[in-house]
């Protein structure tokens, strides 16, 4: 297991409203410092951001289809193109690892979102060769805006995508889709995934639940999946 480097002492920020994501990259930059040099505890960032879009590592410009859209940000994690939005919750765990296992930290990410989706009353996994959570075709099928040839396929709900430097300390995360506009996600590729959908739990549960209740829920995940404790 990936652990953080102390498990009594994380901090856990919940923020209400819109953080503008320029200041949540500068507050992040400003953590993982403190962290570095012994000054600041480990932290689970848990909020929701205004429309924008994301490049990682990996992006490629024909993957950003309408450029002008919403901001664009560069960012210095893995991945591609990814969009953030108002009814989509997004985590940062600034995190020292202990270990060197970065493909194991990001599989315990989708184990975390796994566990905290079926508490929520949704069934998802992992799909071989991709990153993130996922749900099966048959569930995929419950969509109802989703094109008829998607809902034979697995369809992604939640995105990962992580920088971890040097000295094990992590950046950026995940991002679970409640119920944000889905038809944003049409101005990218996302994750420069063109053959499989992108969904919601408002997608594919009678009714989508509430952000403070899948902040709870994800927050008790992450807790028992990390070994950290939590006060959700």
């Amino acid at each position: 297991m990936i652990k953080g480097s102390d498990l009594n002492n994380v901090e856990w920020l919940k923020s209400d409203g819109f953080v503008p994501y320029p200041e949540a990259l500068a507050a992040m930059e400003t953590r993982v410092d403190g962290i570095i040099k012994g000054q600041a505890s480990d932290m689970v960032w848990l909020l929701e951001h205004p429309p924008l879009y994301t490049a990682g590592s990996s992006a490629t410009p024909d993957e950003l289809v309408t450029p002008d859209r919403f901001p664009v940000y560069a960012t210095g994690r893995g991945g591609r193109y990814t969009y953030h939005g108002p009814g989509q919750l997004v985590g940062y765990p600034l995190l020292k690892l202990e270990g060197t296992d970065h493909v194991g930290y990001v599989r315990q990410l989708e184990k975390m979102l796994i566990t905290a989706l079926a508490r929520l009353g949704l069934v998802s996994g992992q799909l071989s060769g991709k990153t993130g959570a996922w749900v099966q075709a048959d569930v995929a099928s419950r969509c109802p805006r989703c094109r008829p040839e998607d809902r034979r396929k697995p369809a992604k709900i939640a995105a990962i995508g992580v920088k971890v430097d040097a000295r094990g300390v992590t950046r950026h995360g995940f991002a679970l889709n409640i119920d944000p506009q889905m038809e944003y996600f049409e101005g990218i590729i996302p994750c420069g995934i063109r053959d499989y959908p992108v969904v919601s739990l408002a997608d594919l549960l009678p009714s989508a639940p509430g952000m403070a209740q899948v902040k709870r829920e994800v927050a008790r995940a992450f807790g028992e999946t990390f070994g950290y404790e939590t006060e959700a």
